[in-house]
């Protein structure tokens, strides 16, 4: 179709197709009433079909109506029932191979007993539903069959009526009315199209002026010189349709968030310390005063390098010191813990479980002094996946080493972090670890997980801190659970997003405010 005649009556011409728009158009003419029907005699899914339609219907060649049909659904109990049979299928098979009288109460084992899947519940239904048909008789001694021919019927039409309500198939009313009371199947709404030829497709059609032609998009020297635009359908731009928004990375919001805490620590006077994942277990447990048989050092509580390798340590003097202050002390005042340390264990490669192995190779290179360190990295623990644990984790590790540190100071940090974080009130509590003393837990308050402890920490014990070398120092530590702290700032309830790949939640994430930024 194009221009114009006299009067302003239309000029009809040939009128070019793209294919799938042509044997939409051949279907419809044919009878197809719907886009379902025309989706399955093409053999493609109906949303597929939708943008034809609308430009179709914009070049008047069909019309559109939208019309609501009413379909059904199995319900969960009818798909099982389809599988292994309706409850009155199995009553009426174990009242045929029992030949006798079965009593009420009976059905279910009598069922066992003759390889017949019957739960009580569904010896109820059953005997309930071959009852409504008259096909069984009460007696003293139990329920017998009046009418097997009655019974059986009335299985077969259920049965059938699920199967063709399955396949999309129309049943009878009475028997769908049945169906419904028992709960087998639910009425569903669905927006139907109904598709028509207009006028205008019809004169064309009859006329052999609707043709297939190859879709333009972009129109070419070689299409001009060829004359193939003649015969070419030009795909229409619309140019009052805004574009789509680009969109532009992101950081992930959790990375943001860790890169925030650094800020914080880096602004309160802490430098950044690093250490490797795989870790020697004397970083790991060794120098912190835990003993080689500690319950946490074994393989539910620790990932082992495979194979078991051993890395290398140089320092004899002070593997040396480590091992006497856990046979009996050495010259910190403690007792140890009386066993015959094992040098070789201490070199053996383990993913490191918390990141104060890195916390004491630091202290191993700086020696005395005053100094305040932290770690911000992953530590690794057999844990099972849910919304509050994770095998990777991060963790923020920190220590503040002086003559005059106290306990005051650890308590003043952590409040001063939850402050500056926004996380409300800490509430703190006596803790036990194996290389602090004394030693607390902190806890803050998720608006959907409750108390969660993110701060514990303590003061390093003489046996951990003076094999180091810092005789006459104090060093105040503490482990944070970064995620966990991250989880209340940024208003989620479950750990396992804090390492999501799914860029649409990526990029619907607010990014996460700290009060102190805003300062």
């Amino acid at each position: 179709m194009s221009g114009e005649g006299g009067y302003g009556a239309p000029i009809l011409g040939p009128v070019y197709l793209p294919p799938r728009q042509k044997r939409i158009v051949d279907e419809v003419l044919r009878g197809a009433a719907s886009v379902d029907e025309v989706a399955e005699r093409l053999h493609v899914k109906r949303e597929d079909l939708m943008r034809d339609i609308e430009e179709l219907r914009a070049r008047g060649l069909l019309r559109v109506e939208k019309r609501s049909r009413a379909y059904y659904e199995l319900t969960g109990e009818a798909q099982k029932y389809l599988e292994s049979g309706l409850p009155e299928a199995r009553v009426l098979m174990v009242l045929e191979k029992a030949g006798r009288p079965v009593k009420r109460e009976e059905l279910s084992s009598e069922a066992e007993r003759l390889g017949v899947r019957l739960s009580p519940k569904e010896a109820s239904i059953g005997v309930s539903q071959l009852a409504r048909t008259g096909a069984l008789k009460f007696t003293p001694e139990g329920i017998v069959l009046g009418s097997p021919e009655k019974a059986r019927e009335a299985v077969s039409k259920t049965a059938e009526a699920l199967r063709r309500l399955k396949s999309g198939k129309p049943v009878d009313e009475k028997v769908l009315s049945e169906l419904r009371r028992r709960k087998l199947v639910i009425r569903r709404e669905r927006a139907e199209l109904l598709l028509s030829p207009t006028d205008t497709l019809r004169f064309l059609e009859e006329r052999g002026m609707i043709k297939v032609g190859r879709v333009i998009t972009t129109l070419t020297p070689e299409d001009i010189e060829s004359g193939a635009w003649r015969e070419a359908y030009f795909k229409p731009f619309d140019l009052s349709v805004e574009p789509p928004t680009p969109s532009y990375g992101r950081k992930h919001p959790y990375l943001e968030f860790l890169d925030w805490i650094r800020e914080i620590l880096v602004s309160m006077g802490f430098e950044e310390m690093k250490g490797p994942h795989v870790e020697l277990e004397l970083w790991n447990f060794d120098a912190l005063f835990q003993a080689q048989d500690h319950p946490a050092r074994e393989i539910h509580d620790t990932y082992f390098v495979k194979g078991r390798p051993r890395g290398r340590f140089s320092d004899a003097e002070y593997m040396e010191r480590v091992a006497r202050t856990h046979r009996d002390g050495w010259l910190t005042g403690s007792r140890g813990w009386g066993y015959e340390w094992d040098p070789e264990r201490a070199l053996r490669l383990v993913l490191r479980t918390q990141t104060t192995a890195v916390s004491m190779r630091t202290i191993y290179s700086r020696g005395p002094g005053e100094y305040m360190c932290f770690s911000l990295d992953r530590v690794f623990r057999p844990e099972n996946l849910d919304a509050k644990h994770s095998m990777e984790f991060y963790q923020l590790e920190g220590i503040i080493v002086g003559r005059h540190v106290t306990f005051r100071h650890l308590l003043g940090f952590f409040r001063e972090m939850a402050r500056r974080l926004g996380l409300g009130e800490v509430k703190v509590k006596p803790a036990y670890f194996p290389f602090t003393e004394p030693s607390v837990e902190g806890f803050i308050k998720h608006p959907h997980l409750g108390w969660i402890e993110v701060f514990p920490g303590g003061m390093f014990r003489p046996e951990v801190i003076e094999p180091l070398g810092l005789k006459g120092f104090n060093v105040a530590a503490w482990g944070i659970g970064v995620d966990r702290i991250a989880m209340t700032v940024m208003g989620i309830d479950d750990i396992r997003l804090l390492f999501t790949q799914d860029v649409e939640w990526i990029r619907s994430q607010p990014r996460p405010l700290i009060r102190e930024m805003l300062r």
